[in-house]
């Protein structure tokens, strides 16, 4: 579920199965049929992850057709967060996520910087 620019909902939900190679989008929607399509997930206790430029990328798709291999990596992502969904804390894993590329991110700038400091000793 995703609220763009314009303000309009969109959604999209996704199957994976033994028949197919990759999940297949089965219901997209803007609008009501957006939150339409959110209540019905809700109501049967499917986690909902919001994503807008997933969510409008995956909805220009045409329903039945599998996720083609450049969004793969996206869609691990949300399988990620389904892994570790907790219904009392929904937003837990996005939270940890965000600390985990926090951390990647300030080990990448030390390397750097000790790349650096390595490099002006030799000189």
């Amino acid at each position: 579920m995703s609220k763009s620019n314009g303000g309009a909902r969109r959604a999209v939900a996704l199957q994976y199965g033994t028949e197919h190679s990759a999940p297949v989008i089965i219901a997209s929607g803007m609008g009501n049929l957006a939150e339409k399509i959110v209540e019905v997930a809700s109501e049967n206790g499917v986690p909902i992850y919001e994503d807008n430029s997933l969510a409008t990328v995956l909805s220009q798709m045409e329903l039945g057709r599998e996720i083609p291999e450049e969004l793969y990596g996206a869609i691990v992502e949300i399988y990620l967060y389904f892994l570790n969904f907790d219904p009392n804390d929904p937003d837990k894993f996005r939270r940890e996520r965000e600390k985990w590329r926090a951390e990647q991110k300030k080990a990448e700038q030390q390397n750097v910087e000790l790349s650096k400091a390595e490099q002006q000793e030799v000189q």
